[in-house]
């Protein structure tokens, strides 16, 4: 039996019947994010199970607003939606404890998430599985279980694998490969083209420049420090921008937020996980983990305000200390 019957027998068995079910991503959604929770939905309410996708914080990049638009995905804040303690909530694309899901009222019982496993929250169910794109793992339920995938939601689960995969040239896997030819000829592929065509904001650009006046280079190290607020899928962006510099690879980018500082990393070295790295360096002073090839952390106003007034420095030297600590093999 192919491991997504038995996975989705499962998960409807934790799910039962009658239950309020919510579908919650992590709290700046990304296409991969979103698709996930969509056609996740979609295969629930083939089960009768009607599901209700809720996030936190907002959806803030033009072409992730356009694919929720355009292909009719029904996805709303938790501070709209109020959920209940009584509410069974999956978690997808993340866990539960992760600096980026806001812990809401609900029971979560089941998590489906391709990032490295760091929670030690007891899901009754888990589907974690080590794919470029978390959808991925949606659409092997989809055709593990012969059901037929609609266009839009073929068209979601497709653009969410392209862009987490960065054009299939970044954490890409056999499956994530497979998954794209099934949908390809089901999907949209006029839409698939205008979601493509438009990740780039005007505004965005404030955010580039930034970077180019701020970058500082340690050896293959690019630090860069954007002062002022920015999307998720901004800083990311900005991230791969300067590790695709000839003379970088590890970049390090962070942003004001909130008081304090969201941080997104890249690496191109074997040997440096940008997860462990992360981790590492904001040990003490904020969260952070995710991929070898990609990661996020935070650091909160009041961890912030103790780094002293130029926090910039302290904040690599932190990551240098934990650079040569990694490369050494310390633990």
């Amino acid at each position: 039996m192919k491991e997504s019957v038995g996975k989705l027998r499962s998960l409807l068995s934790v799910l039962g019947s009658g239950n309020r079910v919510i579908i919650q991503t992590h709290n700046f959604p990304d296409p991969d994010a979103i698709g996930t929770a969509f056609g996740l939905q979609y295969l629930l309410g083939i089960y009768g199970i009607d599901a209700t996708c809720v996030y936190c914080g907002r959806i803030d990049k033009l072409s992730t607003k356009l694919m929720v638009d355009e292909l009719g995905i029904k996805i709303f804040n938790a501070d709209r939606f109020k959920t209940t303690d009584d509410d069974l909530v999956i978690t997808v694309d993340g866990q539960r404890s992760n600096a980026n899901f806001t812990d809401i009222p609900g029971n979560e019982v089941a998590c489906i998430d391709h990032h490295p496993w760091s929670t030690d929250y007891e899901y009754r169910f888990v589907d974690h599985r080590m794919y470029g794109a978390c959808a991925t793992i949606i659409v092997d339920y989809f055709f593990d279980n012969d059901i037929e995938v609609p266009t839009n939601v073929a068209t979601a689960l497709l653009y969410a694998i392209k862009v987490d995969t960065n054009n299939f040239c970044r954490r890409v896997t056999e499956e994530d490969i497979t998954a794209y030819q099934r949908l390809n000829s089901i999907s949209d592929n006029k839409l698939m083209t205008r979601l493509g065509s438009n990740e780039l904001e005007l505004t965005d650009l404030r955010a580039y420049g930034a970077a180019i006046q701020n970058i500082v280079v340690y050896d293959v190290i690019g630090f860069v420090h954007i002062p002022f607020d920015c999307p998720d899928g901004l800083v990311a962006m900005v991230s791969d921008f300067i590790l695709s510099l000839d003379s970088v690879e590890l970049a390090i980018v962070y942003a004001d937020r909130d008081g304090g500082y969201k941080f997104s990393v890249r690496s191109e070295i074997d040997d440096i996980s940008a997860g462990r790295l992360t981790k590492k360096a904001l040990e003490g002073i904020g969260d952070g983990g995710g991929h070898a090839e990609m990661a996020g952390g935070m650091i909160s106003p009041l961890s912030r305000a103790e780094l002293g007034h130029n926090a910039d420095a302290p904040i690599r030297e932190r990551f240098l200390n934990a650079y040569k600590s990694i490369i050494s093999g310390d633990n």
